[in-house]
């Protein structure tokens, strides 16, 4: 067997880290071929020494150059990578097959695209890619004949529940349902929302993530993303995806076909499962995570999502019936708000409103280029800030 030859996109978060856990289980398949990461220069040093990549990237020259003095001064084989388009370059690079792309935000949008345009095996657990690239993105897939392999476990869940041929989709599937924890205000009074910090949003029940994801479960806007997200990937209607809380998260996602039969995949909340299926399909690998135990279940419970205390879960189908290129003003947006919150600069309960303004005041036309997609995110961001501006006053 040929080993994969794999470069993970944001090496130094919570997706890079478990998938080069992965990887490390099966150094007989795999081979790490370049990693990226924004600033963290010690761990990707670590990640270096231990994975010896041909290519490292980092998001900043400063942070780059730091990395390259200590990949010399430490003797190891790796190459820093300083040009401008250093990440796209490894993400086509012809030598690489697969591609974890892993970069939170727009950010990993170029990469995704030079990935898909190169025909790669392209694992994506970037949700921004379909949400603000949305139909440009699949366009490219489709004539870079690049395979596509979804990581987010509640989309890596319906494709596994799915008929392996697409074209009988429309025939068989009825809808999705994509699971959801709820996050940690699942049963807090919403009129207290404007009470919450940042470290109680960033406490997640189940998973431990980033800041800006964490905040986007606890608000909920993680699930609207993915609504945008499996919109693309499996090419439905909105109405056709729906949205159910399941705290325990032991079942991913479901998929309900015409007959009223469910599918659904189940398994211990470990992203390491999705990443392993990803890596491996259509095979099946050891992933590290721990095998569930049904004589420890107490129960599965469900409950719609509150309008209440989640208004961003709602906003997904709403940009999804409008003109294309909303979804993207309304990631921007969300970005805005969430770092305007983490910063202490904005009120929990004030990032919905952030988003609601900026999807006022930004009235897109359908982006046709990566060029226009980035204008637009730029218009988007302008907007949020003037909202949190005002709202933070």
């Amino acid at each position: 067997m040929m080993k994969q030859r794999l470069t993970v996109l944001g090496s130094t978060g919570s997706i890079g880290t478990s998938t080069l856990d992965v990887v490390a289980r099966h150094p007989e398949r795999f081979e790490v071929f370049a990693l990226s990461a924004a600033t963290q220069v010690d761990l990707l040093l670590a990640q270096c020494a231990q994975f010896k990549p041909r290519f490292a990237v980092m998001a900043s020259p400063a942070h780059a150059q730091v990395l390259a003095e200590k990949i010399e001064a430490n003797g190891l084989p790796t190459q820093v990578l300083q040009a401008q388009d250093a990440i796209e370059v490894i993400a086509s690079h012809p030598d690489v097959d697969a591609v974890m792309a892993a970069i939170v935000g727009a950010a990993g949008l170029a990469p995704c695209l030079a990935a898909a345009r190169a025909g790669k095996r392209l694992l994506l657990a970037n949700k921004e890619a379909l949400v603000v690239g949305g139909g440009l993105f699949m366009q490219t897939v489709r004539s870079g004949g690049a395979t596509l392999l979804p990581i987010d476990s509640e989309h890596s869940a319906i494709f596994q529940c799915l008929p392996e041929d697409p074209a009988t989709w429309a025939d068989r599937v009825d809808c999705i349902l994509l699971t959801a924890s709820g996050g940690p205000f699942r049963q807090r009074d919403p009129a207290t929302l404007s009470q919450i910090t940042p470290d109680q949003a960033c406490a997640h029940p189940n998973f431990s993530m980033g800041r800006k994801i964490s905040v986007d479960s606890a608000t909920m806007m993680n699930k609207a993303l993915e609504v945008i997200e499996a919109r693309w990937l499996f090419d439905l209607h909105p109405d056709q995806i729906k949205v159910v809380i399941h705290p325990q998260q032991i079942i991913h996602s479901m998929v309900q076909f015409k007959d009223a039969s469910i599918l659904a995949q189940l398994g211990t909340p470990d992203m390491r499962v999705p990443i392993a299926c990803g890596l491996a399909w259509p095979e099946r690998i050891a992933s590290g995570a721990s095998r569930l135990d049904f004589s420890k279940l107490a129960s599965l419970a469900f409950e719609d999502a509150d309008a209440r205390r989640f208004p961003g879960l709602h906003l997904s189908w709403q940009a999804l019936k409008a003109a294309e290129g909303t979804t993207a003003v309304l990631n921007a947006a969300n970005e805005v708000a969430v770092g305007a919150f983490l910063s202490g600069r904005l009120r929990f309960d004030h990032i919905h409103a952030v988003n609601l303004a900026t999807l006022d005041a930004v009235a897109p036309s359908k982006p046709d280029s990566l060029d226009a997609l980035l204008d637009l995110d730029a218009q988007a961001r302008s907007a949020a800030e003037r909202a949190a501006d005002r709202l933070a006053a």
